[in-house]
């Protein structure tokens, strides 16, 4: 039986395209085949695309110290319609963080308690100027909410 991995990214630069194409690349690996990923930008991404998935991937730059404004109205359009059926909802946070990434940690930590989903790991925070690095890491994240959905870990 498949699962399915929801990717809900905002994506406003070449750097944070070529961050989600990393993310998508190591949810769809090779070695994982009992997983379906889909991409939603966040502005597109609606209660059912949640109610349908069995793990988010959020992935939001850093903008003014929060989350950017398209991930945010994500959740004002999304969060009370799916608060009650989909607690427990195993999620990853990625960030792009021009800074340090704590103010949009700290707003999504809250969301995320409120909503009642299940982080599986510490959120990835990339942060600074761009370094070639991050790509593998996003990819890396990926891979990692897709493997352990597969295996029923999350």
């Amino acid at each position: 039986m498949s699962r399915k991995l929801l990717i809900v990214a905002h994506t406003p630069s070449p750097n944070t395209r070529r961050l989600l194409d990393s993310l998508l690349h190591g949810a769809a690996h090779s070695d994982i085949s009992g997983v379906e990923v889909m991409h939603k930008p966040a502005l597109q991404a609606e209660p059912d695309d949640i109610r349908s998935c069995d793990a988010i991937l959020l992935f939001t730059t850093e903008n003014l110290g929060y989350m950017s404004g398209a991930l945010k109205d994500f959740f004002d359009r999304c969060y009370y319609p799916v608060l009650e059926e989909k607690q427990g909802l195993p999620c990853l946070v990625v960030i792009r963080a021009g800074h340090d990434g704590t103010g949009t940690r700290r707003a999504l930590d809250t969301i995320l308690t409120g909503l009642r989903w299940k982080q599986v790991r510490e959120p990835l925070v990339l942060r600074g100027e761009w370094r070639e690095e991050f790509a593998g890491l996003a990819e890396e994240a990926g891979l990692y909410l897709a493997a352990g959905l597969e295996a029923g870990i999350f």
